[in-house]
């Protein structure tokens, strides 16, 4: 059959990840309805089935809140920063459970999606993104709990600072997806990832300042203490709504430098995996 020779070659191309490293800005920003997609997707399936749904959300924190005051205040005399002991406590449970739920979620993303990275390209790194996005409706449910209790029996009440929560709310997010982000892509080559967050978990459960004080830790420690965001996340959350002591520059600036500079790793962590995730998947 004649062909017309004045039409350009055809030429096969390939839809993928760059080759070279690059913080994809402009193809996350043209597909954030996908993002989108995604995290309604999860909301949708978290309460699927279940008899009281995102009542979960605030049964969880309250039942902890109750073991942890029966615990650590009636039988190892812990002191609050605060009016009450179960406001202290709850006001570190309300970051901590999102953090443990949303990168334990984040980290096994890759993992649980395989079936949808090996048949299309989209941006990976909308995988570990979604549920650290979904998880802020929890956070943000079990906060305006905290709120109304801090109105109900708190003595001094609800300040401005409590306008500060979104600052911390950001960097515990930044913080949960940066770990998010790098545990998922290196989850894909080592499925030990899966079997070690569990204990990881519970060991920061320990290293955070959920049922106790900061203050208990000696001052030249603070900074060092900080390298764990957490530790300023939860002082930040009993800070803007308990009335616990203010926050000193030092380790804030600590905790805001670790989860950049953990930031910045985990994409070049990332892009060095997602060429290979669909054929190791």
């Amino acid at each position: 059959m004649p062909t017309d020779s004045g039409a350009p070659a055809a030429r096969a191309r390939t839809i993928g990840p760059p080759r070279r490293f690059e913080v994809p800005v402009r193809e996350l920003l043209e597909r954030r309805e996908l993002l989108g997609f995604l995290v309604w997707r999860d909301i949708k399936i978290r309460y699927r089935q279940t008899l009281i749904g995102i009542v979960w959300v605030i049964l969880q924190p309250l039942c902890a809140m109750a073991i942890f005051t029966v615990i650590f205040q009636r039988l190892a005399r812990l002191e609050p920063d605060g009016d009450f002991y179960f406001l202290f406590v709850y006001a570190g449970l309300a970051p901590w459970l999102y953090f443990s739920a949303a990168l334990g979620q984040a980290s096994n993303a890759m993992v649980d999606n395989e079936r949808l990275l090996t048949k299309v390209y989209l941006p990976r790194l909308y995988m570990p993104l979604s549920p650290t996005l979904t998880g802020l409706l929890d956070l943000a449910v079990s906060t305006s709990l905290l709120i109304v209790m801090q109105l109900v029996f708190g003595t001094g009440g609800l300040s401005w600072r409590v306008l500060t929560l979104p600052l911390w709310a950001g960097l515990l997010w930044l913080w949960v997806a940066a770990l998010g982000s790098m545990l998922s892509a290196i989850n894909v080559q080592f499925r030990d990832v899966r079997y070690a967050m569990p204990f990881l978990i519970q060991l920061l459960l320990f290293v955070s300042p959920v049922v106790y004080s900061t203050s208990i830790i000696p001052a030249g420690w603070r900074p060092l203490y900080a390298l764990n965001p957490l530790s300023t996340v939860i002082d930040g959350f009993r800070w803007s709504i308990v009335g616990a002591p203010s926050l000193q520059p030092v380790p804030v600036t600590v905790s805001v430098l670790t989860a950049v500079v953990t930031g910045l790793a985990a994409l070049v962590v990332f892009h060095a995996s997602e060429r290979s995730f669909a054929d190791v998947l």
